[in-house]
């Protein structure tokens, strides 16, 4: 009995397979026609990363990005798609608007702390200007 169940089994190797067998396997599953388990099931493929790898191998799927390269869109999954990065950008831009409000408020903040520090200390803290301009403004102070 056991030389019956040793007889049925056959362990397959890439090599068993034609060119042009997983050519097909691969352009079926590609074109929606059937699936990976389904291919698995009929053509009594003994792994599923089997099929995957000659889908990596021979494929139009882009592995490295995972887009499909060559592969044609229908319109609704074109118009789903740019939906996505629609969303995507406005959830962005409202991040970034907030995070520009957050930096004015602060800018606004930590120049009135430095107004407030130049007069208390009576110091200059802010970076000194060029000599044109602090003549110019010494006397704008001195008019005041």
């Amino acid at each position: 009995m056991e030389n019956n169940q040793e007889s049925r089994y056959v362990k397959r190797t890439q090599k068993d397979y034609t060119m042009s067998f997983k050519l097909q396997i691969v352009q079926e599953i590609e074109q929606g026609l059937t699936t990976i388990s389904l291919v698995k099931k009929d053509y009594a493929i003994q792994s599923r990363s089997t099929i995957v790898q000659w889908l990596r191998k021979f494929g139009n799927f882009d592995w490295e990005n995972q887009t499909p390269s060559n592969m044609s869109k229908s319109p609704e999954q074109k118009i789903m798609e740019l939906e996505a990065k629609v969303r995507l950008l406005e959830k962005q831009k409202t991040f970034l608007e907030q995070q520009a409000f957050v930096a004015d408020k602060k800018a606004i903040i930590f120049d009135m702390m430095i107004d407030i520090a130049e007069k208390e200390y009576q110091i200059d803290i802010r970076k000194n200007s060029s000599p044109e301009q602090s003549t110019i403004l010494k006397n704008n102070k001195n008019k005041q």
